[in-house]
């Protein structure tokens, strides 16, 4: 028998021609299917020799063979895994870079781009404007803090001009017998007051109930001292109210303070000597318009039979306002311009709502029902500097106007170049002949003849400060 042959990948040709031909058509198509199959065989790197059983012999040779394409790698598998993360990573950066690629061909690397430099642009913007707005801020606050601290020096330096005469008033205040000091008139800590006695009592003596001011923050009932001293020496019975202030309350927590003060005033001046049928009621400055405030308020119980009324307005002989400011919506701007900030002003007035209910000028004018609450009214008598410039003197003179028209009486005291301290500082420091206190003494003691003839032959007043002094002192004073 012949050795085998080694054959081709086609069929042997065919003994008859029909055979041949259709012979030569079924090679050629299982040709192309075995060259696909050996084309998409999975194999390792090295090449190996596969093996083709030929059908047209029957003995089942074998036909050694080399595949036609090499094996090359494919993204759908592979044969090894750790090759395969690696082949499918590399696939995938290719593939993403070419996306990326074409994308930015097609425009939209280009629309990307543009984005990102607008949102650059954007957030460079809002940093800017964040910056500069913190810079206005905080230039803000260093100006409210160096105009603070300018107020703060000018208040020392005018604490250091008159330190003679405080340490002279400090030093009677806390050694003189005449003095009855923190006298309870409520359950608060700040509920006490002060009462400066005569040295000499040999009959009931009038009694002034009085309010001192601070702005509504720094009141205190020893910034009296100096009026409670000079008035008991005319035989007057001086009470200084001490109140809350803000923040430990507010206007109305205030306003509760002082009627609370006159009501132990009305119902208890008799044991120390005092005259209840002769209370006048006094406040400076905040403590004038807190004084207002409360004695307009107990009007309006009083004409509407409130029950817990504990003193009467007709117990009040006659009110007497120191450079107080009774309009609040006319002052709220000034009092900003001067360093008593607007969002603090409205804090210790409950908010800008009550700014109305809070200003006695206002109440007389809109409140209903108010002819009956001003027709009880006392006597109201206005002291104040037409060179003030902490409370304008207008302030006064349009109260007064106003109480006038609607039949309160009421009158006006002006004095020609005072400041806003001198009626009550500098004034009484300086000694000798104070035409604010004369004034006011002559009030209280008009109906008293004895007491008229001895105010005009009472010694003048001891100066207490070099007049050098307080000139300095009245040139920084923040007030």
């Amino acid at each position: 028998m012949p050795s085998p042959q080694i054959l081709p990948i086609t069929q042997p040709p065919s003994s008859s021609p029909l055979t041949s031909r259709a012979s030569d058509a079924n090679s050629i198509m299982e040709t192309s299917s075995t060259a696909l199959d050996i084309m998409l065989l999975k194999e390792d790197d090295e090449q190996r020799t596969g093996v083709l059983v030929s059908p047209l012999f029957e003995d089942d040779k074998t036909i050694a063979y080399k595949p036609l394409l090499p094996r090359t790698s494919s993204y759908a598998s592979s044969t090894s895994s750790s090759s395969s993360g690696s082949n499918t990573y590399k696939q995938k950066r290719r593939r993403v870079k070419s996306e990326n690629f074409l994308s930015y061909l097609s425009g939209d690397g280009r629309h990307q781009t543009i984005d990102r430099d607008v949102e650059n642009a954007d957030a460079d913007r809002a940093e800017k404007f964040l910056l500069t707005r913190f810079g206005l801020k905080l230039s803000k606050y260093i100006r409210v803090a160096f105009r603070w601290i300018a107020r703060f020096l000018a208040l020392g330096c005018y604490s250091l001009f008159l330190l003679p005469g405080f340490l002279q008033v400090g030093y009677y205040y806390f050694s003189s017998s005449q003095i009855r000091r923190s006298i309870p008139y409520g359950d608060k800590p700040r509920n006490k007051l002060d009462l400066y006695l005569p040295k000499h009592i040999d009959g009931p003596k009038p009694v002034v109930a009085f309010i001192t001011g601070g702005a509504w923050i720094i009141g205190y009932k020893a910034w009296g001292c100096l009026l409670g001293q000079q008035l008991s020496e005319r035989g007057i019975i001086v009470a200084c109210i001490d109140y809350r202030n803000f923040p430990q309350g507010t206007m109305s927590d205030m306003i509760y303070d002082a009627s609370q003060g006159i009501s132990f005033l009305c119902n208890n001046i008799r044991e120390f000597g005092g005259d209840p049928n002769r209370i006048y009621l006094m406040g400076q400055s905040a403590g004038a318009h807190i004084a207002a405030c409360t004695l307009l308020e107990q009007a309006m119980k009083e004409v509407r039979k409130v029950e817990s009324i504990s003193w009467s307005v007709s117990q009040i002989k006659a009110y007497f306002g120191l450079s107080g400011g009774y309009n609040l919506l006319n002052l709220v701007d000034y009092f900003h311009s001067r360093g008593l900030y607007r969002s603090l002003f409205l804090s210790i007035m409950e908010g800008e709502q009550s700014l109305k209910r809070f200003s006695p000028e206002l109440l007389i004018l809109e409140e209903p029902n108010m002819g009956a609450a001003v027709s009880i009214l006392p006597p109201i008598i206005l002291f104040h500097g037409t060179a003030d410039y902490s409370i304008p003197s207008d302030s006064s003179k349009t109260f007064a106007d106003t109480l006038q028209s609607v039949g309160v009486k009421a009158e006006t005291f002006f004095y020609e170049g005072k400041t806003h301290t001198d009626v009550f500082v500098q004034d009484p420091l300086r000694g000798g002949k104070d035409q604010m206190f004369e004034d006011l003494v002559a009030i209280i003691h008009a109906d008293d003849a004895e007491a008229l003839a001895k105010d005009a032959v009472a010694p003048p007043r001891r100066r207490l400060v070099p007049e050098f002094m307080l000139m300095l002192a009245r040139s920084v004073s923040p007030f």
